[in-house]
Parts: structure tokens; C-alpha cells; sequence
């Protein structure tokens, strides 16, 4: 988005907070999101005298527990259910949504890769994993923001590539030297477009259940694993709503073209791990107000010297799209923390080392 768009989303939001005292009685709703609507076909799966585990009650571990070993028939006469089961095997899974997607048909039959979920119901989920999911000691989660859906999700927003979150997802993947596995998440409603959805919290906090979910499945399956989660935009600020569930073997949080995590400074995530922040100057969210007031805006951005965030290098960075361009200090940064493998590059730290969410 160019200067002249990113001014005028800084209006719109500007308008937007003007207007909340008004809104207060819209904004009015349960502290808790509701759990995601039931995949498609689970009814037959309760109904299944094998006593499967619920898809929307049973815990990631609980699913684990119950469908080790599970046939793979499973996954062909449920395929909508088994692809969206957290902590189903990964085989499984795998298997479910190549069925779930060539029962759809045209284009998602032609999709190559693995998928740990696919949904075409709304804008549509899906995530694609590059690496050896069952094996790798270290996994990535690349959380995407405004505009994408599955439509998108390979040939990017507006048809640009690196807009794409499965190419940026393989960009981190190579850079990364293919020792880990990266799994590009798009398993929440995204807002349409900069606007009023883009400024409040609602999505990004459903989203932050989903998530949620989605890192116990992969502790289940992968218990020694350590996990880092990378949110671009709108996708930092679902990471940061979920921060203080996630469990220990979360080690890295990093965050690049944020508008805010919803909370004020690192420290508040309530996280144990190690938080990163990147903003280049070219990027137009410079221009959105780090604030939170009447339920608009998503507090102090991660980059600020104040929220005490380590600051990885994104000066050759061109604009909000590019953080995981090949060649970037950016992508080169973000590959290490993703690897867990040391310093990023030209590191600065924000603040002390007992404000950033964190050990050094």
C-alpha cells in the first residue's frame, strides 16, 4: 500500500475512534469467542459407532490420544472432519484434505503440497506445510493479516506473489536452509480490507482461539518440538491475544508490519518467549496510531523503543509486503529466529533484557 493509502487508513481510524462512544453498545459481547462451526460431515462422524473424539469438545490431546494408529479410511469417508482435527496424526491429516480438495474440484484439486487444513466454506482455511512435519525439532507458524483467503493464498492479494502467504511461507523455508518445517496458517477470518474490522479486535481474538488450538495439536504431536509463530500485519496482533495461552515450547514470537499485539509492552503478553519486532520506514502502518481506546486500535506498536521488543533489521525492506522477500535482511533475520539458531542479523534491543518478554 502506498503513503497516500496508508494516510488515509490513519483518517479512517482517526473517524473510527471519534465515532466509538457511539458504537460502545455494538462493540458489547461475550470476553470468551465462540468455538469455530463444526466441519462439514460431523454428524456421521458422532454417529460413528467407533466412539471418535468430538471435533469441536475434544482437547488437541485428547484427539492424539484416540486416533494414533487410526486408520486411514478415516480420512477418505471424513475427509472435512479429519482435516480439521488438531492433533490428528499428520499422515492423516494430510490424506483428509488431498480428499477434501479434489472433492471440491477446480482449482484446489490441482494444489501441490501438503495441507494441515482446508476449508473452503466463507473466505475459506487453509495451511500448507513445507518440511518434514513428523520429524523436524523445530517448527515455524507463519501467521498472515488483512485481505487474504484461500483464494489467494497461493497467487497472493491482487494477484502479486509475494503477497502470496504459501510463497512467503516457502521463502522462510529455503532461507532457513530447509532444517526446520514452516507452516503457513491462514486458520482464521481475515478483516476485508483496512477498515473498521481491521481496527477492532473481534477477528483477530477468534482467530486467537483457533491458533491456540492449532499450537496444542502440534505440541501433541510433536511434544519435543519448539515452536516460533511470525505474525505480518493483523496477523501479529492475533499472536499476541493468544500469547499468554500458548505453552512452553513457544520460544519465539516475532512480529513485522504490526499494527499492535493488543497489549501496551512485551512484558504484558505474559509469555515466556522471546519476543521480536520489525517495521521498515518504507512500510505505510507507520502511519496507524498505536493506541487501544473504545475497543478500536491494538495498543502501542511492537517496534516502538517502549514496548521493549528485540528490533531485527528491516531497513531494505520496500514496503508492508516485503518482510519476506529473498535477499532481505529481513527474511535473512526472521530464517534465524524461525531456526532458533542465534542472533539476527544486526539485533537491537528495544529495552532491557527484563522488559522483552523473555531471556536473551
Amino acid at each position: 500500500m502506498r503513503p497516500r493509502r496508508g494516510r488515509l487508513a490513519l483518517a479512517l481510524l482517526s473517524a473510527v475512534l471519534l465515532a466509538a462512544p457511539a458504537a460502545n453498545a455494538v462493540l458489547d459481547g461475550p470476553a470468551t469467542p465462540a468455538a469455530a462451526a463444526a466441519p462439514s460431515g460431523t454428524a456421521a462422524w458422532r454417529a460413528d459407532p467407533r466412539r471418535l473424539p468430538d471435533p469441536v469438545t475434544a482437547t488437541p490431546a485428547a484427539v492424539h490420544a484416540a486416533l494414533a494408529g487410526a486408520p486411514g479410511s478415516l480420512a477418505t469417508r471424513y475427509p472435512e472432519v479429519v482435516g480439521e482435527l488438531d492433533g490428528a496424526p499428520v499422515a492423516l491429516r494430510y490424506r483428509a484434505n488431498r480428499a477434501a480438495m479434489a472433492a471440491t474440484g477446480a482449482p484446489y484439486a490441482g494444489w501441490r503440497g501438503r495441507y494441515l487444513l482446508f476449508d473452503p466454506r466463507g473466505d475459506g482455511r487453509v495451511a500448507q506445510v513445507f518440511g518434514d512435519l513428523s520429524t523436524a525439532d523445530r517448527i515455524a507458524v507463519l501467521v498472515p493479516g488483512v485481505d487474504d483467503r484461500l483464494a489467494n493464498f497461493h497467487r497472493g492479494l491482487g494477484g502479486k506473489a509475494y503477497r502470496s502467504p504459501a510463497v512467503q511461507a516457502a521463502n522462510l523455508y529455503r532461507a532457513a536452509g530447509g532444517r526446520i518445517a514452516v507452516v503457513a496458517w491462514l486458520g482464521y477470518q481475515t478483516p476485508h480490507g483496512v477498515g473498521i474490522d481491521a481496527a477492532r479486535e473481534r477477528l483477530a481474538a477468534t482467530g486467537a482461539v483457533a491458533l491456540r488450538r492449532f499450537v496444542a495439536g502440534l505440541t501433541a504431536l510433536r511434544p519435543s518440538a519448539t515452536i516460533a509463530l511470525l505474525g505480518h500485519s493483523y496477523g501479529s496482533t492475533v499472536i499476541g491475544l493468544a500469547a499468554r495461552y500458548l505453552p512452553g515450547q513457544v520460544t519465539d514470537i516475532a512480529v513485522f508490519g504490526s499494527p499492535g499485539m493488543g497489549v501496551g509492552t512485551a512484558k504484558a503478553l505474559h509469555s515466556t518467549a522471546r519476543v521480536w519486532a520489525g517495521q521498515s520506514r518504507h512500510d505505510w502502518i507507520r502511519y496507524v496510531p498505536g493506541l487501544r481506546l473504545f475497543g478500536f486500535g491494538h495498543g502501542r506498536k511492537p517496534a516502538d523503543p517502549a514496548f521493549g521488543a528485540r528490533v531485527f533489521p528491516t531497513a531494505d525492506v520496500s514496503d508492508h509486503d516485503h518482510y519476506l522477500a529473498p535477499g532481505t535482511e529481513s527474511l535473512d533475520a526472521l530464517a534465524r529466529i524461525a531456526s532458533g539458531i542465534g542472533s539476527p542479523g544486526r539485533v537491537q534491543l528495544a529495552a532491557a533484557a527484563g522488559r522483552t518478554g523473555g531471556a536473551a
